[in-house]
């Protein structure tokens, strides 16, 4: 076995990594800086007693590292989940309650807003509100995007600070580069790192990261007994992504930025959402360096037509990969959005080629 890898190893052209064996795991150590990729599932006791880690389900190491990287960056005390809807589902159960209340902002993420109504069959209460505006009195969590998706509002983060109940803020689409919630008087931060903070569409992760200690171990006693830890490969790639975060939203910000002014003077765009198309003082006030990689426009015409007519664009769902992605997002959300509004994530290609794409693919609306 030992032979076969390591004549495996000498013919690849790209030898990211090495492999080591040992008598309990096999560990592939990457040679780049991020680190190497633990699956055990298992580790030894010493002297019968437990060492730092015992078993998978309750920590491992490649995930330990990727969160205490992530909590840096969001300047809190991070978990990782098996997705975002892990994430967000650990943070309903963990924090709600039969008889709790939570508002959650109007048109945010329709997949959060499923979730949280499906949990009123166990006593939970959910209220939407506008986001740009101050939260209702008397619920127990308030529920924030920001920036929402796929309508783009940014919430009066001040105001929900300001309210008696803690506050979660979904940052996916904006990412710890351009916003860092818990500075701004958030208690907890969610992210779907399968969008920007992985960035390749290569992996499935979602995140919480809590400004207190207690309350991330508190979350990670629910995520042993619910089994939502992320797996150790999925950890590994977020370490490989987090270097190049803060070039790659950048880039998407401002290419975004571009392409939103562009279509909203384009005839077969009836509309464009974007937080800096016009001036935004709620996004301006919290966020630096842009305003993120995610564009939404209504389509005057048959958005289908637009999406079947993209050529350098993948017609796919998902968002915050280095190759930009447009879809439609009537299909998955019903009357709940326009029937024209088409949702853009930008990449990393060409901004005029960008464009280029766009402006034949509206051609045919």
């Amino acid at each position: 076995m030992r032979r076969f890898l390591a004549q495996l190893s000498e013919t690849l052209e790209f030898q990211p990594c090495r492999i080591l064996l040992d008598r309990h795991r096999l560990i592939v150590s990457d040679l780049a800086p991020w680190g190497t990729i633990d699956r055990s599932t298992i580790w030894p006791y010493s002297g019968a007693e437990q060492g730092e880690f015992a078993y998978a389900r309750n920590a491992h190491p490649t995930g330990v590292e990727a969160e205490g990287a992530l909590g840096e960056l969001d300047g809190g005390h991070a978990l990782l989940f098996a997705s975002g809807a892990a994430a967000a589902t650990a943070a309903a159960l963990g924090l709600l309650g039969p008889g709790k209340s939570v508002a959650i902002a109007e048109g945010a993420y329709y997949g959060i807003t499923l979730l949280l109504q499906d949990l009123g069959r166990w006593g939970i209460r959910v209220v939407e509100f506008d986001q740009t505006g101050p939260p209702p009195e008397g619920v127990d969590l308030v529920w924030l995007e920001a920036p929402s998706n796929p309508f783009l509002t940014f919430p009066d983060v001040e105001a929900a600070a300001a309210h008696s109940a803690p506050v979660l803020i979904d940052a996916t689409a904006s990412t710890p580069v351009l916003f860092r919630p818990l500075e701004h008087g958030a208690d907890y931060v969610l992210h779907s790192a399968t969008k920007y903070l992985g960035g390749h569409h290569d992996l499935l992760l979602g995140a919480l990261v809590c400004e207190r200690a207690e309350d991330r171990d508190r979350l990670l006693a629910l995520r042993t007994r619910t089994g939502g830890v992320a797996s150790p490969d999925a950890a590994w790639l977020l370490l490989r992504s987090l270097p190049t975060l803060r070039l790659r939203v950048t880039q998407q910000s401002a290419s975004a930025l571009r392409l939103a002014r562009q279509l909203a003077a384009h005839p077969a765009v009836e509309r464009v959402r974007y937080p800096g198309l016009e001036p935004d003082p709620l996004a301006a006030r919290c966020m630096e360096g842009g305003f993120g990689g995610l564009v939404s426009f209504d389509v005057n015409g048959d958005p289908r037509s637009v999406e079947s007519s993209v050529r350098l664009i993948t017609n796919a769902t998902s968002l915050g990969g280095v190759r930009s992605t447009l879809e439609s997002r009537r299909r998955w959300e019903g009357e709940r959005v326009p029937e024209g509004l088409v949702r853009l994530s930008v990449g990393l290609e060409d901004v005029d080629a960008l464009w280029a794409d766009l402006e034949q693919a509206l051609a045919t609306a």
